[in-house]
């Protein structure tokens, strides 16, 4: 499938290395932490029993930690980047078809190859096929809400799915999480593991979200937002959208309390 790219932009620095060429090895970029949501935000509730009450430790990364995981095709099967059809029994699942796609970079804007993309997300009423979730929306038969993938040579990945729809949670009487999907990213080292979510332009919930707004930068806010990507729609079939992925550095994604990767 051609999709059409678009370039991200990013704040990171190069490092020289031998010759003058930019290092691919070595520490990660310092994390910049005011850009970061604080640990413990009373808004988001459950941040209040599980933030740390202590100051943070700063550690070199060990050999480890800056190179690996490495992934193989071998692992993926051929419906692990296709939700529509991957649980599907009779017939397809209910609700909007939607192209997800984008680019996953590292903190010097350099694609990051080979790298495993595992997304997980409610069906289109709301619902997580999963035993702890009891939100009256009905379970979709045909959906199982979740899969993988990995980048291309370019940092390319896609997937298709249904768009999943809002819900309600616990935080206060009337809290409704805003459609999303969530990612988990492991990037070229340990170092990098992103986990994340990709919320939908448009969407009015976002504006109201107790857990969006944990996220202190409104830059920072927008990079977690997926433009509708008309160009890369499939005609009489599919609207797509956009999420390209930063791994460190200023122009990281992230999301919440969580500081993996960033």
């Amino acid at each position: 499938m051609n999709v059409p790219t678009r370039t991200s932009t990013w704040d990171g620095q190069n490092l020289p290395g031998p010759g003058g060429a930019p290092d691919t090895q070595g520490e990660f970029f310092q994390r910049d932490r005011a850009m970061h949501p604080p640990a413990y935000a009373p808004i988001y509730k459950t941040s209040v029993l599980r933030s740390p009450r202590n100051a943070l430790l700063s550690l070199h990364g060990s050999l480890s930690e800056i190179t690996g995981p490495v992934f193989g095709h071998n692992e993926i099967g051929p419906l692990d980047n296709d939700l529509i059809r991957n649980y599907a029994k009779d017939g397809d699942p209910i609700g909007e078809r939607i192209l997800v796609h984008g680019r996953v970079l590292d903190e010097s804007g350099r694609p990051v190859p080979n790298t495993l993309v595992e997304f997980w997300q409610a069906n289109a009423a709301g619902r997580y096929r999963h035993k702890k979730d009891t939100y009256l929306a009905p379970i979709d038969p045909n959906f199982g809400g979740c899969g993988r993938t990995l980048t291309d040579e370019t940092g390319y990945y896609f997937f298709r799915t249904v768009k999943p729809g809002p819900y309600p949670w616990r935080n206060y009487v009337n809290s409704w999480r805003p459609a999303h999907i969530h990612f988990s990213i492991f990037g070229s080292g340990f170092a990098q593991r992103l986990i994340t979510q990709m919320y939908f332009e448009g969407d009015p919930l976002i504006k109201v979200c107790p857990i969006v707004h944990t996220v202190p930068d409104e830059d920072a806010i927008d990079r977690l937002i997926a433009p509708l990507d008309v160009n890369a729609a499939i005609p009489g079939d599919m609207l797509a959208y956009r999420f390209d992925i930063v791994l460190r550095g200023r122009r990281s994604t992230l999301f919440e309390n969580r500081l993996e990767g960033n």
